[in-house]
């Protein structure tokens, strides 16, 4: 196989159908069809809707990601896909699409973890990546602080959300601030207006829950919190500045997320910390990140806000790496797994 594989990736855990190339560690194309729009009248995302939208995308999607990359299906070295975490009936239109191609180009198969695949995506933005490297995976259904020997073979989990994950609490905030869905690019925008003057607060930071929970995450409080500040401004018939609620919701989420984080470094002496998922790309995450990255003498890499949220190319990165290191293939008995866990990073 050529020593920089053009491997083509599948994302379809979640309401996105993403198709990647990448050759080598260099990123040819990154092509994206948003299901979004159908799911936003329901507040958020309704499988059977995003598998039907994935049938519907999927060969177009392929076409137009090798179009503008100017490649040929016939050059594909190995084809990537994720096969867990994710929606199952999501999962199995692109793991199903995946095994056609491998079969039909006569190439290896690599199903790849979703989680681990968005700590790959920073590869093609920022080079390889240090062994070890902490990584902050922050979105809708995650917020998982993992150590990172080598993101191919070896990922250890240090902490995770016990119940809603930050963009589940961003989304489930947005809607009590009568705000669209989803919720996390409207926050942002929001709280860029407001100022943080409300003190809610931040699960899992003091006492015996930080001594059980020192690197889990939990946002449902604070996002009952939010609720019951704004409740009673309604029923005290007072205004609702939603621009102030937003960034003080937002500060503290980003305050537990960034501090977590960098006491994780700390603790296991890691000098790099990388933040991804969709959450990575909120504004004032980054910049909180930078300033306690900075004070603590860790270096922050962050992929561009259109690799933060789920997409082709990060599976491609993923499969990329694992053809360069010769990690071994799937077989074509690979199958959707809805819970697949990060320590497992192929199947």
């Amino acid at each position: 196989m050529a020593d920089r594989p053009l491997v083509l990736g599948i994302e379809t855990s979640c309401d996105e159908t993403g198709v990647g190339i990448v050759r080598g560690e260099t990123l040819l194309v990154d092509a994206i069809a948003s299901s979004v729009d159908e799911h936003a009248r329901f507040g958020g995302v309704v499988p059977e809707v995003a598998s039907r939208a994935h049938l519907e995308a999927m060969i177009p999607t392929i076409e137009r990601a090798c179009t503008t990359a100017g490649v040929s299906l016939r050059e594909v070295d190995a084809v990537a896909v994720t096969s867990g975490p994710g929606l199952a009936g999501a999962l199995m239109v692109g793991v199903a699409a995946a095994k056609s191609l491998a079969v039909g180009l006569g190439v290896p198969l690599f199903g790849v973890n979703h989680l681990a695949s968005h700590v790959a995506v920073d590869i093609v933005e920022h080079g390889p990546l240090p062994e070890p490297t902490m990584a902050l995976l922050v979105s809708g259904g995650h917020s998982s602080l993992l150590l990172v020997p080598d993101v191919t073979n070896e990922i250890s989990s240090l902490g995770s959300t016990i119940d809603d994950a930050a963009g589940e609490a961003f989304d489930k905030v947005a809607r009590v601030l009568g705000l669209p869905f989803p919720g996390g690019p409207h926050i942002d925008r929001a709280a860029r207006e407001g100022q943080v003057t409300i003190d809610f607060p931040r699960g899992l930071t003091t006492g015996r829950d930080l001594e059980r929970h020192r690197f889990d995450f939990s946002f449902s409080g604070l996002k009952t919190a939010v609720a019951r500040w704004v409740e009673l401004r309604q029923r005290a018939g007072e205004p609702v500045p939603v621009a102030d609620v937003a960034a003080s919701f937002q500060e503290a989420v980003v305050d537990v997320l960034t501090r977590k984080a960098v006491a994780a470094c700390r603790a296991e002496g890691v000098g790099h910390l990388q933040i991804g998922g969709g959450v990575a790309a909120n504004s004032r995450l980054r910049a909180l990140a930078q300033e306690r990255c900075d004070a603590a003498g860790v270096e922050l890499r962050v992929p561009r806000p259109g690799l933060c949220t789920d997409n082709g190319a990060m599976v491609a990165a993923l499969g990329a790496q694992m053809v360069l290191r010769g990690r071994t293939p799937s077989d074509l008995g690979l199958s959707a797994d809805s819970s697949m866990p990060v320590t497992e990073i192929s199947a």
